[in-house]
């Protein structure tokens, strides 16, 4: 049956409640939509945001609600009966993923559907908004029993701007949304957890747009993701290089260069601005310009002939991995955010004392250090991180791998993912961040 914008009425007039419905929504138009469904209590706050329930996050606690992308828009799978009595109203909304406005759309449908049969639908169109960027498209609610109402009405900002608003965040509007304070602070860290998470792209689509050259790479790390529920962190991400005269092969091989194309989609996952931050070394260090999708493949000029004999004479050939640790904690030791650190060396490291006297300091910091050995040898302390006492928490690995290029990629993001997910609740819980 065809409704109406503003049109309410018992879902049970239609159909069976007590039965998996699906309501699907399409938006037809020049940009690219996301949807959600959020989830909201009797102050029409989403005080608990496992209950949103969008593309970063596709299943509600005990799959009550589970998403699924369709051409042009979204299904979701809905249980009524099953929706805890704290979740008071279900809102549908479609926004757009970039520029554009909901004038623009050639067909806004939305659809409740029972047994493949479609019970409750509306169609709408560029005429029927304005330049909004989302829009809240129906709404299923409790009212003695469960009620829906076509919403079908412009909102005023994007998803980031749908989950402030339902999400109980000091509004910058006249409209003044307040804050619950017990609510505020139960769920604040998670809130901005979430709020980061929707701001990102699904990682195959920022890959695909930006990068297609490394589009293989998405699905091996998103397996392992998905194994460590990493999929909605967001930290900083940052390449350490070595770059002493040992390295000159690697560099000249492709070898570095394929570090770089491995670790990119990382900091593209996780990083906001999806940026990897990068420093090169040798018995001196440099930050270097910021890797992404634009400068991946010119970043470290791994196939120019003479790449080191252009720099020897300021930064040298020894391996001086203090210099260059000093630096990364300076630039992280006050951030809001974990700082995930890829140090890649070919070993020659004898500054034993420094080196662990630096990770023992950066114990009590966001800084998480990956270590990764590529076709080298003596790596010193590296091979004790294990054992290193001293330390608040263990906030260093170290792996080593003859061949960086021939190592698969499912097993590489699995040993570079293995430890960061327990420093993470480490943090967390040492309140350290």
């Amino acid at each position: 049956m065809i409704f109406t914008r503003g049109t309410r009425d018992k879902i049970d007039k239609y159909c069976d409640i007590n039965q998996l419905i699906t309501l699907k929504m399409q938006i037809q138009g020049p940009a690219v939509y996301d949807f959600c469904c959020f989830g909201v209590d009797k102050d029409n706050k989403l005080s608990d945001d496992r209950y949103m329930v969008f593309y970063n996050q596709i299943n509600s606690p005990n799959n009550e609600i589970t998403y699924k992308e369709i051409p042009a828009g979204a299904e979701f799978y809905v249980q009524l009966n099953n929706i805890p009595d704290t979740i008071q109203k279900l809102v549908f909304t479609g926004s757009i993923d970039g520029n554009g406005k909901m004038s623009d759309i050639s067909s806004h449908k939305i659809s409740i559907e029972q047994n493949g049969q479609k019970i409750i639908e509306a169609e709408f169109n560029g005429s029927d908004f304005q330049k909004e960027k989302a829009i809240t498209s129906i709404e299923v609610y409790r009212k003695n029993g469960w009620r829906f109402n076509i919403v079908a009405r412009g909102f005023d900002g994007g998803l980031d701007k749908l989950l402030s608003f339902y999400g109980g965040e000091q509004a910058d509007s006249l409209n003044n949304v307040t804050i619950n304070n017990e609510i505020n602070v139960k769920h604040e860290d998670k809130k901005r957890e979430v709020k980061s998470a929707i701001q990102k792209v699904p990682l195959e689509k920022k890959i695909q747009e930006g990068a297609p050259k490394l589009i293989s790479l998405v699905k091996p790390l998103k397996v392992e993701l998905e194994k460590r529920n990493l999929q909605n962190i967001v930290a900083r991400v940052a390449l350490v290089l070595d770059k002493s005269g040992s390295m000159d092969d690697s560099y000249e091989d492709g070898t570095v260069q394929e570090i770089v194309n491995k670790i990119l989609p990382i900091a593209v996952q996780f990083d906001d601005n999806g940026d990897l931050d990068f420093w090169i070394y040798a018995d001196e260090a440099e930050r270097r310009p910021s890797v992404n999708m634009q400068n991946y493949e010119t970043a470290v000029s791994s196939t120019q002939k003479g790449f080191f004999k252009a720099i020897f004479s300021s930064f040298g050939i020894g391996n001086n991995e203090p210099v260059v640790i000093k630096e990364v904690i300076d630039e992280y030791k006050n951030s809001d955010l974990p700082a995930y650190i890829i140090f890649i060396t070919d070993g020659g490291i004898y500054k034993t004392e420094e080196i662990k006297r630096l990770l023992i300091e950066a114990s009590k910091l966001p800084i998480f250090w990956q270590f990764v050995g590529v076709r080298g040898s003596n790596y010193g302390i590296l091979e004790h991180l294990d054992t290193m006492e001293s330390r608040y928490i263990d906030n260093a690995n170290f792996f080593a791998l003859d061949d960086f290029k021939s190592v698969s990629n499912s097993e590489l993001y699995s040993r570079l993912l293995n430890e960061f997910p327990t420093w993470l609740k480490e943090i967390k819980t040492k309140n350290i961040i």
